[in-house]
């Protein structure tokens, strides 16, 4: 079996609806699709994450597959690939460590500013020190892997997911051993449309590639990671 997991393109983050993409994550999404289907790439089932920002990256790389005279199978929400409530996260360790170096310096604004933000909170919330998150972090890492688990059940076959890096970090975690430590670091590499390969071994699901970009190899300006 052949799990090829998409992060979403990018979305609109500093706006107030985040959870649509922006004009550079359609560009990737439709970019990744043509790539997709110029180099082959065929699938049983397309599986996708209940966010807009999934439907909308599997939606542009359908219709790059309709150009070149090619299509995908309908895709089937999986729920259990939505990515964590990103904003409970984050406003809560913000409230709660207004004097924290990550988020004095969030204020500044800027890219690593806001990776140092991102790592810290994540820390906390990996170890349950934020007050009024939803959902845990155990609970949302079982919540992927039983999500992963099911989708690898069954027969043989190659499939196509589109979700977040949250998740996709936590099946990566999952399938090598890694401590939580290790999946935040993989969640902050992860590219907008980068390509992550699982397959199944007998003993479970195990990595293949990692954060793979061939379909933007020659635009360093649509590299993005958040």
């Amino acid at each position: 079996m052949s799990l090829l997991f998409v992060r979403h393109g990018q979305a609109s983050a500093g706006t107030d609806d985040y959870d649509v993409l922006s004009e550079r994550g359609f560009a990737q999404s439709r970019r990744l699709g043509q790539w997709l289907a110029a180099t082959g790439h065929e699938f049983d089932e397309v599986v996708m994450g209940g966010m807009r920002r999934h439907r909308q990256t599997f939606e542009s790389i359908a219709s790059s597959y309709a150009e070149q005279g090619k299509a995908l199978p309908a895709a089937r929400i999986e729920r259990g690939f939505d990515e964590f409530d990103h904003h409970a996260v984050f406003d809560g360790f913000m409230r709660g460590n207004a004097d924290h170096p990550a988020v004095v310096g969030s204020h500044a604004g800027g890219l690593m500013a806001l990776g140092a933000l991102i790592h810290a909170a994540l820390g906390a919330w990996a170890e349950d020190r934020i007050a009024g998150v939803p959902e845990s972090w155990s609970d949302f890492g079982a919540r992927v892997r039983d999500a992963g688990e099911r989708l690898a059940g069954g027969r043989e076959r190659k499939v196509l997911v589109l979700t977040s890096g949250g998740v996709i970090s936590r099946l990566a975690q999952h399938a090598m051993g890694l401590n939580d430590r290790g999946a935040i670091d993989l969640n902050l590499s992860l590219r907008n449309s980068g390509l992550c390969e699982f397959h199944l071994r007998p003993y479970g699901m195990a990595l293949g590639s990692w954060n793979a970009l061939p379909h933007l190899h020659d635009d360093r300006g649509l590299w993005t990671y958040y």
